[in-house]
Parts: C-alpha cells; structure tokens; sequence
C-alpha cells in the first residue's frame, strides 16, 4: 500500500485556509445525514421485532439472531471496508453503503422468509459498515486537528438521531401501512442518502489532493497486519472496545429485557431508563471531545476514567442485596452512555500515528473491538441466561449471573490498553517524540505524545 501524490499540508490534510469553512460544514453535515440513515437502517429490524415474528412464523429466538448476525457483518466487514476507504474514499464508500442499505431494506421488505431476511440483514450490515468509518474519516480531512475531536464526538452523536427515526416514524408507518411499505420507505431513505452523498461530499478540499494507496493484493494481509500491529491500532482497538461494548450489549439487546424482567420496572419506567441513555451520551460526547482536545497528553487516562464509570455501577448493581434502586440503574445507564463517546476515543490514536492513506483500515479495525466484544458478550449472556432459566422466565439472579461474564471482558480490555499503551510511549521515545507530561504539542499535525 504506496502513498501517492502528497502535497505539504498541515495534519489535518488540507492547506489551513480551506479547514472548517462553510463547504467543509456541508460535507460534513451530508456525512453526518448519510450516518444517521445507517443507523435508521441498523435498528429497524429491532423495532419491529414481534411484526417479524407474526410475517416470519419464527419464534423470537430466530429473529433475535438477526442482531446477531448484523453485529458479526458489520465487525467482520470493517478491514475490508478500511482497505476501500483508503483506496476510494470517502463518498464512493458513503455511497456504496448507502445503496447496499437500500438493496437490503427493498429485498427484506418483499421477503416472507427467514433464508431472505437473512440474506437481506447481511447487505444491510455490509453497507452500514462503509458508512460511519467514511464519515470520521473526512473529518480530519476537512477540520483543523485542534477540532477534530469535537466535530469526530459530534458525528458518532448526531448520527444517533437515526435511532429516534427508527422509534417513530418508521414505526408509525409499519403500523399504519404494513412491512412492505415500512421498509420500502427506508430503502428510499437510504437511495436518498445515497444521492446526497455523491452530491456533496468530497474526500478532501477543492485543490487538495488526496492520499490514496495502490494495492497489490498479494501484500494486503502483509499491510493489515503491519497496522494491526502498531500499537496505536491496538490502543484505539482495546479503547474502543472497553469503553463501547457494554453500552452496545445493553441498548441493542439485553438492556429492556434486563430492567423489565429483572429489576421488575414498568414498561414505561424502563423506556425512561433507555432514554437516559440517549441523553447523557448527547451531553456527554462534546465534554468528552473537548477534554480530549484540551488535553490530548492525557487521552488514555481519560478512557480509563470512563471504564471506571462503567465497571463500578455494573459491580454495585450485581452485588446490590434485591432490586437495584432505581438511582443506582441510572448512574449505571449513564455510565455506559458516558462509554459511547468515551470509545470514539480510540480513533484519535492512529489519527495522530499514522500515515494518512492507512487511516481507514486502522479506524476499521479499531471499529472491530466494541463490536466484536458486543457480539461475544450478547451471546454468552443469551448462553448462561438459557443454562439457568430454560423455559425462558428470566428473573434477577439469573440477570446477575449472566451479566457478570462483561467483567472479564472490561478486565481485558484495560489490560490490552495499558500493554499497548506501554509499547505506543516506548516507541515514540525510540524516536524522539517524547515530550515532558506538563507539555501540551501539536506540531506537524501529530500530538507528540500519548
């Protein structure tokens, strides 16, 4: 993978009179929409959870491995979706997405089968996985580096908004006009998108050039692995995966049936409980780009911190004598809220390590880490819930129990970020670029320091 055609610009990868102007809000703003489709896309399939049990004949279990089987495609498709990133960028894999969402939602939307939907639910979650590392990846592209954590914060929240779609209007529209009518409207959403994308966005500013590699296939699997080895790549992998993946488990899967059927709520208190989530992570995401900016010396022990928030609440509501007060499944809930923002962390770390042209691979793979241990943990909770319980009436011991195996997990992941922490500091001192603690330098585009 060769880089090609760099002009002298600043680490943000444009000249410093094009950054964070109008036409750059705009890119950035069709990004942004194009991200918050795929979200709509990602989670229609779980709001209409019983419809899919009624037009399927399949039990609950069946169409619960469609979450599943999304999170797999989308975790394993991330390398591949970094290299044509950095091949093609950013609009040309906007655009892509958005047009396998819409083939999806359109074969879905006709199918009355299992084999279909599944067929269907894997197109889907390949074109969400183009989408949200293209959309981080124009950011330092068209943002100033000193911005980048903020506006990068900003787009993994506003992006959220396509889960409210999800909740209302699509759901109006299925329960007014049917499936069919439903998920066609949300391919034409996501053809939509896929319109504006190529439109709008640009990978780089007019008369910028843009990295881009050239790939011989026979020294790909060498290239992934040398940036999977850097340790940069593995801070961001084990950040992300730490301090993202028990709020993926906990809105995506087990989060309602956990409050409802364990800790006794009504149905409206436990949907008051998800909102908090919701909430503090829109309020929580910018506090946390902007201590990131302000002090970039000290982003992973920012994350650290943000592990801290999540793991002691998840510890006290474990060990908690009876039913949880309803304060301590709050502090619990903006805990891993908290860990959303703290995980988008992780994609500053190759940002300010290596070459630009690999930037999409290494956020690929960063992207790996909370998925990946989602999709683990959803399981093995499924798997002990089931070993305890199996005629399926769930209670709070059986919760307990069956939440626990997320401990292990956190546990691994902070070990994973202070040994790659560890190794990332030793070799910027092999090369020189240490600098004091109480120094702050953005120099060159990079942060000197970790």
């Amino acid at each position: 993978m060769q880089a090609r055609s760099n002009a002298p610009t600043t680490g943000a990868g444009a000249t410093p009179s094009r950054l964070g102007g109008p036409r750059a809000y705009l890119v950035w703003i069709a990004a942004v929409l194009a991200y918050s489709v795929a979200v709509l896309q990602r989670t229609t399939m779980g709001v209409a959870g019983l419809e899919a049990t009624e037009r399927f004949q399949a039990s609950a279990t069946i169409v619960s491995t469609f979450v599943v089987l999304q999170l797999l495609v989308y975790a394993l498709a991330q390398v591949p979706a970094g290299l044509l990133l950095d091949r093609y960028g950013s609009r040309v894999t906007i655009t892509a997405g958005a047009l396998l969402m819409a083939a999806g939602q359109l074969l879905i939307a006709g199918s009355d089968t299992v084999a279909l939907a599944v067929v269907a639910r894997i197109i889907v979650g390949a074109g969400d996985a183009l989408t949200f590392s293209s959309a981080i990846r124009l950011v330092p592209a068209w943002f100033s580096g000193s911005r980048v954590p903020i506006v990068t914060q900003l787009t993994a929240i506003l992006g959220q908004v396509g889960q409210i779609a999800s909740a209302v209007p699509f759901v109006a529209v299925l329960t007014l006009s049917g499936w069919s009518t439903a998920f066609g409207a949300a391919a034409g959403v996501s053809g939509a998108a896929a319109l504006l994308a190529v439109l709008v966005i640009r990978a780089t500013p007019p008369g910028t050039p843009r990295p881009r590699t050239k790939q011989d296939l026979r020294r790909i699997p060498l290239l992934v692995g040398r940036i999977i080895r850097h340790p940069a790549t593995q801070l961001g992998f084990f950040t992300h995966l730490s301090s993202g993946f028990p709020g993926i488990v906990f809105s995506m899967m087990w989060g309602y049936p956990y409050l409802t059927a364990g800790e006794g709520l009504s149905r409206p208190a436990a949907s008051a409980v998800m909102t908090v989530l919701v909430a503090v992570g829109i309020i929580s995401g910018p506090v946390i780009g902007a201590l990131t900016q302000r002090h970039p010396l000290r982003r992973s022990t920012l994350v650290l911190l943000v592990i801290v928030a999540i793991l002691v609440p998840l510890v006290a509501v474990l060990l908690w004598p009876g039913p949880a007060p309803i304060w301590l499944l709050l502090v619990l809930v903006a805990g891993l809220s908290i860990g959303g923002p703290g995980s988008n962390i992780g994609f500053d770390f190759p940002r300010t390590d290596l070459a630009r042209h690999r930037l999409g691979t290494a956020t690929g793979v960063v992207l790996m880490g909370g998925f990946l241990a989602a999709l683990v943990s959803i399981l093995l909770i499924g798997m002990l819930l089931d070993l305890q319980r199996p005629d399926g009436n769930y209670d709070l011991a059986s919760f307990r129990v069956a939440f626990a195996v997320q401990i292990p997990i956190l546990l691994l992941g902070i070990a994973g970020m202070l040994i790659s922490r560890r190794r990332l500091r030793r070799r910027m001192a092999a090369g020189g670029r240490v600098v004091p603690p109480w120094r702050e330098v953005f120099r060159g585009g990079r942060w000197r320091r970790i």
